[in-house]
């Protein structure tokens, strides 16, 4: 039996494992064949980092790898725009993952979203499986155990090259699995304008058998007054019209209350915060990056949150839909909303899966 899940408290063990890396340089992760691209300094210094000027509407293979074997961690970075107009480049990127030949993804998002990081922007998330620093060191600790084949790629969907696209991704290759082994899986979607009185649908279309460990909101609010009553609803296993899981509310399952506000002179101030499990990393109605200084403050609020069911996995065995409801609060109590809602899905099942919807084009995943 293999530790898949490491922690501070196995660390002395044995763990009869090959560590691997893939990067610009070793594309391979080949024993032995790290750091040979030579550089002006000469031999093994430094000489081919990142991938360089990835076309527009190319995609390109990260990793390819002959199983079994667990991907540990994940590390990319990358510029966040092209030109002062381009500046959607996090969302331009799509990452897919493929397991064990199969020919529809298990993961596919916008690059930004995966880590936590909508609207095409940015952020500092310090959580257990994803962490982003200072400018955009993209971090993915989940445990991504596979028998066959691991398959990662970047479909450049931005309208100009990728100057430098910088990643390594550490694995280990191992004699065999266990058999009860399950398969990490991510997917993202968007609605831009939400239906009134109906769920938004985070995932859905899951069958098998599986635990459900995480979310990740990019909420963009289109009518004013408090926006967060919203209940998160898991049906499992044959859930039609009630689900078994039904939250309090959206700031309750993102682990804030009252608002995540304070009072600072009479004015109400946003309080981010990053934990372990879950955060609200993300706040902003203003554009950093866009290209004209007139229109800086036009944005609608912006906010990003994360929710990782790491010690509460929702566990499934035969089918799960996930959703949450878009519900507000104002002086005339609680009415239902219309806002602009993206999200990333993130669980583990048996394979096969089943196939995501389309993802939509690259104008439709843009920030307002």
């Amino acid at each position: 039996m293999y530790d898949l899940y490491g922690s501070l408290g196995n660390l002395a063990i044995l763990k009869n494992r090959k560590s691997r890396a893939i990067n610009a340089e070793n594309p391979t992760g080949e024993k032995g064949k790290g750091g040979m691209a030579s550089s002006n300094l000469g031999p093994s210094r430094k000489g081919s980092p990142c991938l360089k000027d990835i076309p527009s509407g190319e995609t390109v293979t990260l990793a390819d790898i002959e199983g079994p074997g667990i991907i540990n961690h994940i590390w990319i970075t990358v510029t966040n725009k092209t030109t002062e107009a381009d500046c959607f480049v996090l969302s331009d990127l799509i990452i897919r993952i493929y397991w064990d030949d199969e020919k529809t993804p298990s993961v596919e998002s916008p690059l930004g979203d995966f880590f936590c990081c909508g609207f095409a922007r940015e952020c500092i998330v310090n959580s257990m499986p994803i962490v982003v620093v200072p400018n955009r060191g993209m971090n993915s600790y989940f445990q991504m155990p596979f028998n066959k084949r691991a398959r990662i790629t970047l479909e450049n969907q931005h309208p100009n090259p990728i100057p430098a696209f910088f990643y390594q991704i550490d694995y280990c290759l191992v004699d065999n699995l266990p058999n009860d082994i399950a398969y990490f899986h991510a997917q993202w979607r968007r609605e831009r304008v939400t239906t009134l009185g109906k769920d938004y649908v985070i995932l859905d279309n899951v069958k098998g058998k599986g635990h459900y460990i995480g979310t990740y909101i990019a909420l963009t609010t289109l009518e004013r007054y408090w926006w967060g009553e919203g209940e998160v609803k898991f049906y499992i296993d044959g859930d039609i019209e009630y689900p078994t899981i039904c939250g309090t509310g959206t700031e309750d399952y993102f682990g804030g209350s009252w608002s995540f506000a304070k009072q600072i002179n009479g004015k109400t101030v946003e309080q981010n915060y990053s934990t372990s499990y879950l955060g609200y990393p993300y706040y902003s109605s203003h554009d950093d990056l866009v290209h004209n200084d007139y229109h800086k403050d036009d944005c609608l609020p912006m906010r990003g949150f994360y929710r990782w069911h790491i010690q509460d996995p929702i566990c499934f065995d035969e089918d799960l839909m996930v959703t949450i409801q878009q519900i507000g609060v104002g002086h005339g109590g609680l009415f239902e909303r219309q806002d602009d809602v993206a999200s990333v899905a993130y669980w583990y099942q048996t394979e096969p899966h089943s196939s995501f919807l389309p993802l939509v084009g690259r104008e439709g995943r843009r920030p307002r």
